[in-house]
């Protein structure tokens, strides 16, 4: 079965626990904008990741306030950083590697730095009608001057919005652009 689904492309950005957003912030958590996924948002708040003497800034914190501390990179942010992070769902930090957060008010290392696998979010009731469980993997094809068949996990939650989500690389890679359409293969 052939499904349509839109892509959302994810850009570098931070999960962190409540501790370690207060040693680093002074300030409440403060929303930008909400996010299709239910009840998870951008902050207007940002910070530098480094490893060693290399850095990426203005990194994006999202919330809500996670029980872990997960940093999530493109490839292309990992050879910036001059590092080698595995490829994993979120949550599982397994390997994951430790990288310093920055901010005005302090510095703090911790472990969590990873790169997002490809994922599709549904919600519990259209993965029953769809026929797919968490953590099944599916296929999603791209059309465009630069197509291709790939490989996405699927991430079922209660409260899923329906949508494929792509780190800067895998877009760039398709020549995708936030909001374009796919086709999602079950």
């Amino acid at each position: 079965m052939e499904y349509k689904v839109k892509a959302r492309v994810s850009n570098r950005h931070v999960h962190l626990t409540k501790e370690v957003y207060d040693y680093l912030f002074d300030e409440e958590i403060t929303v930008r904008n909400n996010i299709n996924q239910i009840g998870e948002f951008a902050s207007n708040e940002t910070l530098t990741i480094r490893v060693g003497d290399k850095k990426i800034e203005n990194v994006r914190v999202l919330g809500p306030f996670r029980p872990y501390n997960q940093i999530e990179i493109s490839r292309l942010d990992a050879r910036t950083l001059g590092v080698n992070p595995p490829v994993r769902r979120s949550g599982d930090l397994s390997d994951s590697l430790n990288v310093t957060l920055e901010t005005s008010k302090g510095r703090v290392t911790v472990n969590g730095l990873i790169i997002a696998n490809r994922h599709v979010h549904i919600n519990t009731k259209d993965a029953s009608k769809y026929g797919v469980a968490d953590g099944d993997m599916v296929k999603v094809k791209i059309d465009g001057d630069k197509s291709g068949l790939i490989d996405v996990m699927v991430k079922v939650s209660d409260n899923g919005f329906y949508e494929l989500h792509l780190d800067t690389d895998d877009a760039n890679a398709f020549l995708l652009n936030d909001g374009d359409e796919v086709t999602l293969i079950i």
